[in-house]
């Protein structure tokens, strides 16, 4: 990992690196409204908190949190956001999150506390948010979860994948609510999409989208095809896919 957390990867878009095995958060500050994708796990918050000062943003100036995904290590933290900021899913995510599913949410594989996290914004299949300087449109993309989502950043052909799309095209673990068919017709979706860097929920970021994407389909299939030597991404990250300069 780098020694610094931050990391301005545009004009007011800023990466804040996972720790522990939880994903990395993405800050976008907009014209109008600021946006957080991904809070986190519950046990980083503190960093994450020390991040955003870093950057000159107090929890209270985030106007909304996106989450990717329903897993606990994408949305742990939501809890500290809720109450000042809109908390927003795709809808299949939200009603997992809403109603405690811990089978698919995987709560009890060991985070914080497990307050009640609300979801404010039910997500649909291009949904978007004009903050003004930035344009974010909601893709759906079935896979990994039933409910996980990228976000296509319209102005600069940015896409934020969550747990969906990571450099190298490393396969990312398809739960229990996830397909493997879903998860290639989703990368194919995402392949027609004019994408300059993909912004990934672990590991470094992607300069070759459209490579990346043709790896992760060539191994899904070849995981369908029962072919042991592909590898998967679980939460916990691979060390070889950490951050590095």
């Amino acid at each position: 990992m780098m020694d610094n957390p931050v990391v301005e990867l545009q004009s007011n878009i800023f990466l804040i690196q996972g720790d522990n095995g939880g994903s990395h958060s993405y800050l976008i500050r907009g014209d109008y409204k600021n946006v957080l994708i991904d809070a986190g796990l519950d046990k980083n918050f503190s960093k994450l908190q020390n991040a955003l000062l870093t950057i000159g943003i107090k929890v209270r100036d985030i106007d909304i949190v996106i989450n990717t995904h329903e897993h606990f290590d994408h949305i742990g933290a939501n809890r500290y956001f809720q109450d000042y900021a809109l908390i927003a899913a795709h809808r299949f995510a939200a009603v997992k999150i809403a109603v405690k599913d811990k089978y698919v949410t995987m709560y009890e594989s060991g985070d914080l506390n497990e307050l009640p996290l609300k979801i404010h914004l039910w997500l649909e299949d291009k949904f978007r948010f004009d903050i003004g300087n930035f344009i974010l449109e909601v893709i759906h993309t079935p896979g990994h979860t039933s409910g996980s989502i990228c976000l296509f950043e319209l102005n600069h052909k940015l896409l934020f994948t969550g747990d969906t799309v990571f450099a190298g095209g490393m396969l990312s673990y398809i739960s229990e609510s996830g397909s493997v068919g879903d998860y290639i017709n989703s990368i194919g979706r995402l392949g027609i999409i004019s994408v300059k860097e993909v912004y990934p929920g672990h590991g470094v970021i992607s300069k070759k989208p459209k490579k990346d994407m043709q790896a992760a389909i060539l191994k899904a299939e070849m995981l369908l095809k029962d072919e042991m030597a592909v590898e998967i991404v679980r939460e916990e990250l691979p060390a070889e896919l950490q951050l590095k300069e």
